[in-house]
């Protein structure tokens, strides 16, 4: 019987020989006539440690890392296949305590899964909250992001169900829903390991917005530089309509949603919403005047719903498990968990997901294990200026509804 191996296919782990280790993994078996099969899953986030190797026991996934394709060769004198000791092993993955000390909410299956499998995303819970969307009706399940507090983690921290709720009263013979994955701030990648690692969660909560609104049509705006997110995503999209959870009778329900993944423009400033309608459109990316507002009158002049990915990646798990579940992460009026991207010059750069009220000491010290140098911490900076409001309540540890606690938050250590 063959024993599994996973080698992610996050870009991350692209990036630094994954595919190389992959191909080593297999050529070497082959050679020594072990029974493998190499499977390509998403990345856990653990950027320090990509290339990570895992191997399925019964105990669980063993990890190996970081791995080089010239570190094969030795993985195997030490038989790592059947869990054997070496410099690289580092044990369960599940009890490394850079994950264990996460609340994985909306990343959960990231690591886990391969991107792809349908069957895989629903083994671990996917499109359970399709379903209760489908049996609770429209208004209901509007009702249930209203309860759970969620905000837009886009930057402006707007509560999603509000808007949702906008959409849903307008009226009009055709709505939209636009997901904004234009990712392009500077050490920014929740939203490319969300595309790339687990598409069918975003396919799942835009379905389920469609259904909340009214929506028929949908688009993806991917940030161009993202060549395996688009690649990911179309190839998702098309599974998904194959499957029925897209299309024209969207699981036997008689609700139709169509979505199409449409690849940015290459300018920054279709990051901001009314540039991204107008390059949807087929327009130069300009900034359009406000009133009238985009749930109003947004693509084509029709009512819209614009989130961007991780707002929508957090519906799935708030109808499968409840408002009430969801809304039990998190301190004050901010509810929730918040994907926190760490870069820069820290030990243990990665994603950390975490419920809202976490302090930067613990970002920087407790996960991203003090700088990379050695030297003091001098300065940390949290996505840039434009969250500066975000910083100062995210370093006391509280949650304040004015400030922009919505964002999939980048911090830079600096020395």
């Amino acid at each position: 019987m063959s024993v599994p191996i996973f080698v992610p296919c996050d870009s991350a782990a692209l990036a630094v020989g994954a595919d190389e280790v992959a191909t080593a993994i297999a050529r070497e078996a082959d050679l020594r006539g072990v029974e493998l099969e190499v499977l390509r899953n998403s990345s856990h986030g653990m950027f320090w440690l990509e290339p990570l190797v895992e191997v399925q026991t019964e105990q669980g996934r063993l990890a190996y890392g970081p791995v080089t394709a010239a570190d094969v060769p030795g993985l195997f004198e030490a038989g790592f296949y059947r869990g054997g000791d070496h410099a690289l092993a580092l044990g369960l993955t599940q009890e490394i305590a850079y994950l264990k000390r996460q609340e994985r909410l909306t990343f959960a299956r990231m690591g886990l899964t391969r991107p792809l499998s349908l069957a895989d995303y629903q083994q671990h819970g996917g499109f359970a909250g399709l379903r209760a969307a489908l049996a609770m009706g429209a208004a209901a399940v509007v009702q249930e992001v209203l309860d759970s507090g969620l905000r837009g983690r886009g930057g402006a921290a707007f509560p999603a169900g509000i808007k949702w709720r906008t959409v849903a009263s307008a009226t009009a013979t055709q709505k939209y829903l636009v997901c904004n994955a234009d990712e392009g701030d500077s050490g920014t990648y929740s939203d490319r390991m969300t595309m790339e690692g687990d598409p069918f969660m975003l396919i799942e909560g835009m379905a389920i917005a469609a259904i909340a609104v009214g929506a028929t049509q949908g688009y993806v705006y991917i940030r161009s530089e993202y060549p395996h997110a688009v690649a990911t995503m179309r190839a998702a999209v098309q599974l998904a309509t194959q499957a029925g959870f897209l299309g024209a009778n969207l699981l036997q329900s008689g609700k139709s949603f169509q979505l199409e993944v449409r690849k940015a423009a290459g300018a920054y400033v279709c990051g901001e919403e009314t540039a991204m309608l107008e390059s949807i459109e087929g327009k130069r990316g300009v900034v359009r005047a406000k009133p009238p507002i985009p749930a109003l009158k947004g693509l084509f002049g029709q009512p819209t719903v614009i989130n961007n990915v991780i707002t929508l990646a957090s519906v799935p798990i708030i109808l499968a498990r409840g408002a009430a579940f969801y809304k039990d992460f998190g301190v004050g009026r901010s509810h929730g968990t918040l994907p926190i991207q760490l870069t820069g010059n820290v030990r243990f750069g990665g994603l950390i997901e975490k419920a809202f009220g976490v302090t930067l000491r613990e970002l920087v010290y407790g996960f991203g294990g003090g700088s990379a140098s050695g030297r003091s911490v001098s300065a940390i900076q949290v996505g840039g200026r434009s969250f500066t409001e975000f910083y100062h309540g995210l370093a006391h540890g509280v949650a304040d509804e004015e400030v922009g606690f919505g964002v999939a938050v980048p911090v830079v250590a600096l020395v």
